[in-house]
């Protein structure tokens, strides 16, 4: 079985001290493919590093997260840029609009949207997208710079019916899907119910938004397992079957 995280910050100061065992435990449990999206300026050197460590497992994306969206962002994209045209990079991202903390930047944030938007079109890189208390926002920009060039996947999906079959009209997106659908509350399966798993990339956001049963803690990547094992219970078929599609998805998408 083969499992994929589409979206980990394996990079992250939460696994300084045990970086080799989380993904030793990851690799136990199936888990072979890693996506590892960009922050900022100052998180490029630990992606990379991190990726050449595990260079045949841990493939890097480039871009600037809406949240690093600040005063001095002209001179973050500068950065990110400059990394685009010169290395190897599956994906632009994580990149979108994010209005749920402050919005003091939220213009900026859609102008660094749409710059990296079409960075992307230019490369031919999928994008993924950070979309928090900003569906329509990000939708519209989307839409308005949809072309053949453009796709990526819509990172930690926890939307209804209606924005999920907005995004699938788009065509070449897929749907991120993380630990949110195991939770108690959560509507997404009801919702995932009535979309083709073909439709469905996994991932974690490690180190957050942790899985049941494991709620609580600290997420990795390993508990992408517990994301499959619940869309195999959504889509009443095997785990590896999960794994299986899941993991062609997102060879869609970023091309390995």
């Amino acid at each position: 079985m083969q499992l994929t995280d589409t979206h980990t910050h394996l990079f992250a100061t939460e696994f300084d001290t045990d970086r080799a065992e989380m993904m030793n435990r990851a690799i136990e449990k199936g888990v072979t493919r890693f996506f590892l999206p960009n922050i900022d300026a100052e998180s490029i050197a630990p992606m990379l590093a991190m990726c050449d460590t595990f260079h045949d497992k841990c493939f890097p994306m480039m871009g600037l997260h809406p949240c690093s969206v600040l005063a001095n962002y002209e001179e973050q994209l500068a950065v990110i840029k400059e990394w685009l045209s010169n290395d190897k990079f599956y994906a632009v991202g994580e990149i979108g609009i994010d209005l749920y903390h402050d919005v003091t930047y939220a213009e900026q944030q859609k102008l660094a949207f749409r710059k990296q938007i079409e960075w992307a079109k230019d490369a031919e890189l999928p994008i993924v997208i950070h979309c928090r208390n900003s569906f329509n926002e990000v939708m519209e920009i989307v839409s308005d710079m949809k072309d053949s060039r453009l796709k990526g996947i819509f990172h930690c999906f926890s939307g209804t019916l209606e924005d999920a079959q907005r995004i699938l009209a788009l065509g070449d997106f897929m749907l991120g899907i993380g630990g949110v659908v195991t939770y108690k509350n959560s509507t997404l399966p009801q919702v995932l119910s009535q979309i083709p798993l073909e439709h469905i990339v996994l991932e974690t956001d490690s180190p957050y938004l942790t899985p049941v049963p494991f709620r609580g803690k600290r997420n990795e990547s390993a508990y992408v397992y517990y994301v499959a094992e619940k869309l195999a219970e959504i889509y009443k078929l095997p785990i590896e079957k999960i794994a299986e599609i899941t993991t062609q998805n997102s060879i869609k998408v970023f091309g390995r």
